[in-house]
């Protein structure tokens, strides 16, 4: 089951849902955030909170698209309480891309054994442990709250000053933490990881500074298991030319730590387990059009696509304007 948001003619929010086919609304439904947390509270599933609603009339999500009118599948009324995270180094070609951003030479002149490939061996050794275990921990990042989330079809805008603005295409999970504390995947969807290479490449510990960024979601979110082997396409259209495209894999197969090792090692942090917060966690990635000397300029647009998630999810680029350094006043 896909599950969207949109904007309806008559200015309201609503959920539509389709499975291969149509996409019907749902009735008497707002957002996925209220189904979600009925379905919770009512110890049942989304499927069944939507099947006991029903299905109404039918919607057209690329027309809604092309209006502007989808919205980001999950938001939380109080944006504070969306957080916005990621692991990287999970996939079986990240290495790769990011050790040759991140590559040093030892006092004698060989090749060290960088950071980054430290912590990739580290996840192909220990990403997967068995069920009901808890194996090595990934890297992991913060990217912001629910202000930084753009809705798709919408610009991400990089900071004036970013020294790079380049997509990421991932999977990401999608959570609401119940009244006990309990985590809850609501499903997956596909998102821009939206980051800045240059600056990470200057030293691995701005990491911190370069993820600093909006990030996109969906359109539409996979209700279910995540498909073991996924494969997408990822792509930079400028003036209607795609001037770069390169596939990309996730799921487990493709990965070097479990889905379940990776949310075990984000809500094993209570701050995180916060009754009626949202968390969108993005899985990482291998593909990045930086890691082919492609640099992402002003009107660009990302387009990441996957069979099993719908819709492809779309954004510009746009950068910020310049600002002055920020002042703190003394009380």
């Amino acid at each position: 089951m896909l599950m969207s948001q949109i904007i309806s003619t008559d200015g309201k929010s609503r959920v539509a849902v389709r499975e291969g086919g149509t996409a019907r609304l749902v009735n008497d439904a707002k957002s996925i955030y209220a189904l979600a947390l009925e379905a919770v509270r009512a110890g049942t599933t989304l499927a069944t909170v939507v099947s006991d609603r029903g299905l109404g009339e039918a919607v057209d999500l690329e027309a809604a698209i092309r209006a502007g009118q989808v919205l980001s599948p999950v938001r939380h009324p109080d944006p504070a309480h969306l957080h916005l995270t990621g692991t990287g180094l999970t996939h079986l070609g990240s290495a790769a891309t990011r050790d040759s951003m991140h590559k040093k030479l030892d006092a004698e002149g060989e090749q060290a054994l960088t950071d980054s490939m430290k912590m990739f061996r580290m996840g192909l050794e220990g990403g997967k442990p068995g069920r009901g275990q808890a194996g090595v921990q990934p890297e992991w990042f913060y990217k912001g709250n629910g202000n930084m989330v753009v809705d798709p079809g919408k610009a991400l805008v990089s900071p004036h000053f970013a020294l790079d603005a380049g997509e990421e295409p991932e999977i990401a999970g999608i959570y609401l933490v119940g009244d006990d504390g309990t985590p809850y995947r609501i499903g997956f969807a596909l998102a821009n990881e939206f980051s800045d290479h240059v600056t990470e490449r200057i030293n691995y510990l701005y990491l911190a500074h370069s993820k600093l960024r909006n990030a996109a979601f969906g359109p539409e979110i996979l209700v279910g298991d995540l498909p073991a082997d996924v494969r997408g396409t990822s792509r930079i259209v400028r003036a209607g030319k795609t001037i770069w495209e390169k596939p990309f894999l996730s799921g487990e197969a493709n990965m070097s730590h479990s889905i379940a090792n990776l949310e075990h090692h984000h809500f094993k942090y209570g701050v995180f387990r916060q009754p009626g917060d949202v968390h969108v966690h993005m899985f990482g990635t291998a593909t990045l059009s930086f890691a082919d000397g492609v640099k992402a300029e002003p009107g660009d647009v990302f387009e990441i696509e996957a069979a099993a998630f719908g819709l492809p999810l779309r954004n510009s680029l746009k950068l910020a304007r310049a600002t002055a350094p920020v002042a703190v006043r003394t009380l």
